[in-house]
């Protein structure tokens, strides 16, 4: 080679070398302009995030804000028409009023006006309804107390309700204080309100010191000239109203102050969430409207928000992008460096390419001799137009064909049943609308749901007789993805469903035969892991759990679901103990169903070691609700009294031993109540024993409307009665007692006329067995007898 040879191709190289690093400096430094752009818009879209997060919290914080100035608005207003319909109220009645209201309240107060000339009437009847001295006072610049002077009406604080009672100011006169006159004297419409000015309360809680008086006036008439009858008031502190919940200064993204424009030094503070603002340029100013007067809402973002909030998003993307904008420079100079690695690489793979293809042909060979080893599957493939291709060793067995007689002389559909091939090109035909030929009904189903679903077709060998095969036909498709042909797998059924067919007929049997038998019989498995199902049920278990079966075959635990909580432990305790110990089960509980409601079952089973170490039990299920309702109306029959329809002696001998079980062990009360209705042998005589029977259960029915759902009522036989009275002393069931006895008493009895009864009452006593406890309740009415009848014997001695 020449000199100038050898140059030109060091040149060459060195312009290539150059190109590719000016090409990669280009790339570098267009990145970098793009990912420092990325960064200065993401950030400025966080910004405005930011602000758009802290207008939505400020607005929410605003609205909630707004809607407690409004609440109290309307608690006043409730209190105002309270007094509005009222004629009078009573201390009592106000408290009862006013004590609901006291939610974010410090105290809701009454003030009448009250003229000179009334004073000193209104004092006396302020004391007797107060039940304490009572004045007409002022409180002076120094905090003490002093009457107040003469003026010609006074509106003196009356009644009061708040949530600190001791030091409330009865007796202030709102005119005796500036601020407190000034505010009433903004309320002098019906239906208006105003509210003071920042004022200082008096007995308050220090850090709630300083607030809001809220006055509404209250007139006697209709006629809006005349002065107000008198004020009811709201006294407000800002911070309680304000901060009841929301969250701890130390975790709220808003710094909320509110400012009162009227107040001392010009504007005043009225809140401050006292948390710390962050140096954010996000402020939100807006206007509260408290009955007469506008305060200044003023929400800043805290530092809390801004820690919440804070992003690296645009610091991200500048570092992201500029390791995109190197490594896109370095792929660039990486790929014009290896454009003659890459030549080289492409004659290498041609090589490769001819190795792969001599190992394709041994593969062939391979391949062919795999199918031609596979005798109990039949595998044939086929060209587009259904011709045989390959005809292996198993489809030579199945069919007998040789491969020689089937390659290139019979088509797939020759191999089918030409009846069945009909009916399914005419079912595919009707299914798609268009025509379907025979031969292309096993391709044609095959493609359309995508080859993957083997069907059951009826194959004819080559001596006329059947068999039944499961074939699976797919296409074929070359290098290029291209339709070259199908491939058909086979394999004969034949067998399997004969097999198939014998143990459905044997289901069926089995079925029938347990549709005879009540209830549900079933077959339990229990394994070692705690995992249970059912891997048999009848279908009578249905109409037992109303669970679907196949759920019950894979999964137990919906059978526990249905059981009552209260029978549950049971169940599962003797399922145990059944298969620790292989004893039979046997068991009766309810089950809580969707659609039959509360149901009880009694089943039994036998239980037996199974494979890998399960337990099985093969048993069954029957519904005995309905006698268990004969049980449940035979225990009814047997503690109720036949003809007052309540307990008799012998539930109430049973109730006295649980109840003074439960005394003894709990050291609770208990007492006991016994009547006797007075002469009452007089009306069975008199009037017969059907009126008489009238007055036993026209008594019942009176002294039942009068009991605790907790007290026991029981005819012990003839005209006497007991109450049991859990829970309660004998003063207590003194009480009850003159209750059930003015009762008694005070109706008479429709054709007899008044019914009285002699009550006495015992109380328990620690240690006391019922005989004596019952001995002192029948002296206690004995004493009554003796004592003139109707009336009420309390404990005795």
């Amino acid at each position: 080679m020449s000199k100038y040879g050898v140059r030109a191709k060091v040149l060459g190289v060195c312009s290539e070398a150059m190109a590719a690093w000016a090409l990669a400096l280009v790339a570098l430094v267009a990145g970098g302009l793009l990912s420092v752009a990325l960064a200065l818009a993401t950030q400025a879209f966080y910004k405005q995030q930011l602000r758009q997060r802290f207008e939505l919290l400020a607005s929410e914080r605003y609205s909630r804000i707004a809607e407690r100035f409004e609440d109290q608005e309307q608690r006043l207003d409730a209190l105002r028409r309270f007094f509005d319909f009222s004629h009078e109220v009573t201390p009592h009645e106000f408290d009862g009023y006013a004590r609901p209201l006291l939610r974010r309240t410090l105290a809701y107060s009454w003030a009448p006006r009250v003229e000179a000339a009334q004073r000193a009437e209104f004092e006396r009847r302020a004391s007797d309804a107060l039940g304490q001295a009572y004045g007409i006072r002022d409180l002076d610049s120094q905090g003490n107390w002093q009457p107040a002077p003469p003026r010609d009406h006074y509106y003196p604080v009356l009644y009061t309700q708040a949530t600190l009672q001791q030091g409330q100011p009865y007796g202030l006169d709102l005119r005796g204080q500036v601020t407190r006159q000034q505010t009433l004297l903004r309320a002098l419409q019906p239906g208006s309100m105003a509210v003071s000015a920042p004022l200082d309360m008096i007995n308050v809680v220090p850090g709630y010191s300083r607030g809001l008086l809220m006055v509404a006036p209250v007139f006697a008439g209709t006629q809006p000239e005349v002065p107000p009858a008198g004020y009811v008031m709201a006294l407000l502190n800002l911070r309680q109203l304000i901060t009841e919940g929301l969250p701890a200064a130390a975790e709220d993204n808003l710094v909320v102050r509110i400012f009162d424009p009227s107040g001392r030094d010009g504007h005043e503070v009225l809140f401050d969430s006292q948390n710390s603002p962050a140096p954010l340029a996000l402020a939100s100013t807006q206007s509260l409207h408290l009955a007469d007067h506008f305060f200044e809402l003023d929400i800043r973002p805290s530092q809390v928000f801004m820690q919440g909030n804070r992003s690296t998003a645009a610091l991200a993307v500048g570092l992201l992008g500029g390791l995109l904008s190197l490594l896109l420079s370095a792929l660039l100079y990486n790929l014009f460096s290896q454009r003659q690695r890459a030549l080289t690489l492409v004659e290498q793979r041609t090589a490769e390419l001819r190795v792969s293809e001599q190992s394709l042909r041994e593969t062939h060979n391979q391949l062919r001799s795999v199918l031609d080893a596979a005798t109990q599957v039949a595998i044939i493939a086929t060209n587009l137009k259904g011709v045989v291709s390959t005809f292996n060793a198993g489809a030579e067995r199945m069919l007998g064909y040789s491969a020689s007689e089937a390659i290139g002389h019979l088509q797939l559909e020759d191999l089918v049943l030409p009846e069945e091939l009909s009916q399914r090109a005419h079912a595919l035909s009707q299914r798609y609308g268009r025509h379907i030929a025979g031969g292309q009904a096993m391709f044609a189903e095959t493609i359309q749901e995508g080859g993957a679903q083997p069907g059951e077709w009826t194959l004819v060998r080559k001596d006329g007789s059947q068999l039944l095969a499961n074939m699976l036909v797919t296409a074929v498709l070359d290098e290029q993805g291209l339709w070259v042909g199908h491939l058909a797998i086979c394999i004969d059924v034949t067998e399997r469903r004969r097999v198939h067919e014998a143990l459905a007929l044997r289901d069926r049997l089995l079925e029938k035969l347990s549709a005879e038998v009540p209830g549900g019989i079933y077959q339990y498995r229990l394994d070692p892991d705690g995992h249970s199902c059912f891997p048999y049920a009848s279908q009578g278990l249905f109409d037992i759990y109303e669970v679907d079966l196949q759920l019950l075959r894979e999964d137990a635990s919906v059978v526990f679901e249905r059981i009552h909580p209260d029978d549950l432990e049971r169940v599962r305790r003797s399922v145990r103990d059944s298969a620790e110990h292989l004893s039979p089960w046997r068991e009766e509980y309810r089950v809580c169903l969707p659609r039959a409601g509360l149901r009880w079952v009694r089943g039994e089973a036998t239980p037996e070691v199974g494979e890998e170490g399960c337990t099985l039990w093969h048993g069954y299920l029957t519904d005995i609700s309905d006698l268990k309702g004969v049980e449940e109306d035979l225990r009814a029959l047997s503690v109720t009294d036949a003809l007052t329809g309540i307990h008799n002696r012998r539930y109430f001998q049973e109730r006295l031993k649980v109840e003074l079980d439960r005394a003894q062990r709990d050291e609770l009360d208990l007492a006991v109540i016994m009547l006797d209705i007075d002469h009452f042998k007089r009306i069975n005589d008199q009037f017969g024993h059907a009126v008489g029977d009238h007055v036993l259960r026209s008594l019942c029915q009176r002294i039942g409307q009068r009991l605790r759902r907790t007290d026991v009522f029981c005819r012990l036989g003839g005209e006497e009665f007991m109450v049991l009275c859990p829970g309660s002393d004998a003063e207590q069931a003194r009480l009850l007692a003159m209750e059930l006895w003015q009762g008694v008493r005070n109706v008479p009895v429709e054709g007899v006329g008044m019914v009285t009864a002699s009550f006495g009452v015992a109380g328990w006593r620690p240690g006391e067995g019922a005989d004596a406890l019952l001995l002192r309740a029948d002296a206690g009415v004995y004493a009554a007898k003796q004592a003139g009848r109707d009336r009420v014997e309390g404990e005795l001695n």
